[in-house]
């Protein structure tokens, strides 16, 4: 019989350091061995530590994974369980001392705003301002006030835990192999064949917008093996999504993953989803004129001077800065395996076809013999894939990014701050799945061809559960991403004349003196 465990048992026990999560009545307890090794990243558990991570849980692992959990049981809580707020989103995480030890470290202070017309408290994180001898209490790890009723939040979960059971019994987790991925191999070998054909006869900037075509293509498959979505086989998915990413793009897949899934667990959180921190071209939220800490990159995303002169112009930057979008991914994946990947067999299968990637593609460039037509085939190969980086944002720049709390129920969490992109079947495959976002967002391991069927159900949940489903056309879309960029850029113009203003008047005030 499992001990049954008070919340100020969970509450002492995570503050001396212990690792604890909740899962449908059960205590998960993870190893510092684990949370280092776990191949979704120690952020990924970091979030929910205090929490019930149920729904994120079971929506990211598969059957046989979620029967291994039970190792990690140690005790039962009484349900429903009233969440805690994870050390690491007040700033708080634990490094080893100089002893060898892991103790207690304050990365990042937390700033709590009180908002009488938001539903809860937000919580941001700035730079620590002093180093703490001791560390978090229970102060600190007990969330601030939330006008989340809970009650419906709990209906909000027990009703998307019966759409889950509909989708499985549905048949939607079952890959479409040759109806789905058929179509995807036969686009990606006829785009490879015409920028070997075009290449071969010289015809090199029709070969560059053959393979950025085909990196454009290739990046959705890329999206679904990242997910476990294809053959729901980590190892199997991994594999080739290595091949398909490191040796025919060039970017790393481990990089991408890592990122992508604390994208989905804290989506649009201004101190924690690298998906919007984009500084210094882009803010979504004026809280990023604060210097907010990002928990992701363990660094301060500054607001300068850089900063405050690309946000004023970023709604007329936007297309500019997206066709470039690529080269970006470049610097991020190699910065991520040189400085935080993990140095097991993945790491060097991905430097691996790393290596070979730029071989071949750089032998393409040298190959052609003229400086400028290798620029030409460069940036365009590298170009033509920017409408992908495009659709990327559209689900989610002009959505909520306001912290609810850990009250905020998952399914909740994930229609406030995702939409979705509409557009005829016949056109899907040039958006990859991407369009449908809030589904995705749900059911990440779902197979993409599956994504359209299961988000008809989705729209049954959301309008019985009183929940916005957002969706919208592509160029309205992009509208409303402009919009929300304009409105920032608009503030910091404000900011910026007040500031001047005022030291116009010091500098008067100065002079009469």
């Amino acid at each position: 019989m499992l001990p049954l465990w008070s919340p100020a048992d969970i509450q002492s026990r995570i503050l001396a350091g212990e690792y604890l999560l909740v899962r449908h009545g059960r205590v998960l307890r993870i190893s510092q061995q684990w949370l280092n090794d776990h191949p979704g990243g120690a952020l990924a558990i970091l979030h929910f530590v205090g929490r019930d991570a149920a729904d994120e849980i079971n929506g990211y692992h598969s059957d046989e994974t979620l029967q291994r959990m039970r190792h990690f049981v140690v005790a039962r809580v009484d349900e429903p369980w009233k969440p805690l707020l994870p050390p690491v989103m007040s700033g708080w995480v634990r490094r080893l001392d100089a002893e060898g030890k892991f103790e207690w470290h304050r990365e990042a202070d937390a700033e709590t705003e009180h908002d009488p017309d938001a539903p809860s408290s937000q919580i941001l994180l700035v730079k620590a301002r002093q180093q703490c001898v001791q560390g978090p209490t229970a102060d600190t790890i007990t969330p601030p006030p939330s006008n989340l009723d809970p009650d419906t939040q709990l209906e909000h979960v027990r009703a998307y835990r019966a759409l889950h059971d509909r989708i499985k019994q549905a048949g939607l987790y079952q890959t479409r192999y040759l109806t789905g991925y058929g179509p995807e191999i036969l686009r990606y070998t006829l785009l490879a064949t015409i920028s070997a054909i075009a290449y071969q006869k010289a015809y090199f900037l029709t070969s560059a917008l053959a393979l950025g075509l085909l990196w454009h293509q290739v990046v959705f498959t890329v999206h679904d093996l990242g997910h476990c979505g294809v053959t729901h086989d980590y190892l199997k998915d991994r594999l080739i999504a290595i091949f398909l990413a490191d040796l025919v793009g060039g970017v790393s897949v481990g990089w991408w993953c890592d990122n992508h899934n604390i994208h989905h667990l804290v989506t649009n959180h201004p101190s924690h989803d690298p998906d919007i921190q984009h500084l210094p071209f882009f803010a979504i939220s004026p809280v990023f004129l604060r210097n907010l800490w990002s928990s992701y990159y363990k660094r301060i995303l500054p607001f300068d001077a850089a900063s405050a002169l690309f946000i004023t112009i970023q709604h007329k930057l936007f297309y500019i800065v997206m066709s470039l979008a690529r080269f970006n991914l470049y610097r991020l994946s190699y910065e991520f395996l040189l400085l935080r990947a993990k140095r097991n067999w993945a790491f060097y299968t991905e430097v691996t076809c790393l290596v070979l990637f730029w071989s071949w593609y750089g032998t393409l460039l040298y190959s052609i013999g003229d400086r400028k037509t290798a620029l030409a085939y460069l940036l365009i190969s590298n170009v033509v894939p920017s409408p992908l980086h495009v659709q990327i944002v559209l689900s989610h720049f002009s959505r909520s990014t306001e912290d609810l709390g850990p009250q905020e129920s998952f399914p909740h969490r994930q229609l406030r701050t995702t939409a979705d992109v509409i557009c005829p079947p016949s056109l899907a495959f040039i958006h990859g799945g991407l369009h449908l976002q809030v589904t995705h967002h749900l059911f990440p391991r779902l197979p993409r061809h599956n994504l359209l069927e299961a988000s008809l159900l989705v729209k049954e949940y959301a309008k019985e559960q009183g929940l916005e489903y957002a969706e919208f056309g592509f160029i309205k879309g992009n509208s409303d991403v402009r919009g929300v960029l304009r409105e920032v850029a608009k503030q910091v113009r404000i900011v910026k004349m007040v500031a001047d203003a005022n030291i116009e008047e010091s500098i008067k005030g100065d002079v009469k003196h």
